[in-house]
């Protein structure tokens, strides 16, 4: 089953998770950040709740925050040292340009928060040693429904640096597998907390 997941002819697959053509084809604010971009993805969600009630959820990931929503084992096998919570932390509830958002307690670097719309957007970027332009971007989008729902549309861009160091750190080969498994998991949980959230409420 594992191997079937991370099949590299299921690359397509894991690229659009979820997503519709339209959501792949959309030109989202923060795409322009990374400029001609190696590879991306587009991964998206369904969500019974409002964009109110999705947004506290986002505005709190990182490590030493509300954690990543996704496989804690995984993420603490490789020293990341998350802990994902199951409630709105109301001390993480602002996000500014220029923050920054760990994703372990050293290294990698952490990402800058380039754009942060209130229960729009949030988007994350990554720059390479030495490079003044950003290398990664990690962004989510809120979008409103008709009937006052929310389609969470996660996107990725990679520029990827010549250096064989960096090819293999924002490369497809194994950054785009691990990416999809950890990202779908996300989606999933922060789906799962809204709506929890959105019927309690």
């Amino acid at each position: 089953m594992l191997l079937h997941l991370l099949a590299r002819w299921r690359r397509v697959w894991r690229t659009t998770w979820g997503a519709t053509p339209r959501e792949v084809a959309l030109a989202l604010p923060g795409d322009e950040l990374v400029r001609n971009p190696t590879w991306g993805y587009t991964h998206a969600i369904g969500v019974d709740a409002s964009p109110a009630v999705v947004w506290p959820w986002l505005v709190q990931v990182g490590q030493g925050r509300g954690g990543f929503y996704s496989f804690e084992i995984l993420e603490n096998l490789a020293g990341c040292h998350i802990h994902n919570t199951a409630v709105i932390l109301p001390e993480f509830q602002r996000l500014d340009v220029g923050d920054q958002i760990r994703l372990a307690p050293k290294g990698p670097p952490p990402l800058s928060v380039a754009i942060v719309d209130s229960e729009r957007c949030l988007v994350l970027v990554g720059a390479a040693p030495g490079d003044d332009d950003p290398t990664s971007l990690w962004a989510f989008h809120l979008v409103e429904t008709e009937s006052g729902a929310t389609r969470l549309i996660e996107r990725g861009r990679y520029r990827v640096p010549p250096s064989l160091g960096m090819r293999l750190a924002l490369g497809p080969t194994l950054l785009e597998p691990i990416s999809f498994v950890m990202s779908r998991q996300m989606l999933r949980t922060i789906k799962r907390l809204a709506e929890s959230a959105a019927l309690t409420g």
